[in-house]
């Protein structure tokens, strides 16, 4: 899906252009400084951090079937991004379900947490779990995950 790379693409060009100036007066430490905050920026909205999110009844028929949890998240979100990346290579056995993209999945996620959309919240066996630990969430895929 290319327009996933849209706003990580925006966050590069825009950095460019704010870096540019401190560049040319010759304050390269400041101009590296704002690349890299708009790089960190990039990196946590790129496609790349997160796997390919489905819509949440999709990743509720999935689960029933595979006993997979499933992650409700949203770009940006640093509990998120911290989760993902605690759980390395096993993140990619999970459900991700973006709720920026689905109603239906913030509507879950607002049922789960008394009206609030607050991420991420991993599913497993149809019972909510707000911002779990990421040993907890590794520990629930199944053996043959």
């Amino acid at each position: 899906m290319m327009h996933a790379w849209i706003l990580p693409m925006v966050f590069v060009l825009c950095g460019s252009a704010v870096a540019m100036r401190p560049a040319l007066t010759g304050d390269a430490a400041t101009a590296a400084a704002l690349m890299l905050v708009f790089l960190a920026l990039a990196g946590m909205h790129s496609p790349l951090v997160f796997p390919r999110s489905i819509g949440a009844r999709e990743a509720e028929r999935r689960a029933a079937v595979d006993g997979r949890p499933v992650v409700y998240w949203r770009p940006g979100c640093k509990y998120c991004i911290r989760l993902r990346f605690r759980l390395g290579r096993s993140g990619r056995q999970l459900h991700w379900v973006n709720i920026w993209r689905d109603p239906a999945a913030a509507a879950a996620v607002r049922d789960a947490n008394d009206g609030n959309e607050t991420v991420p919240t991993v599913v497993v066996a149809d019972r909510p779990h707000t911002n779990p630990a990421p040993e907890w969430v590794r520990a629930q895929l199944p053996p043959s995950a």
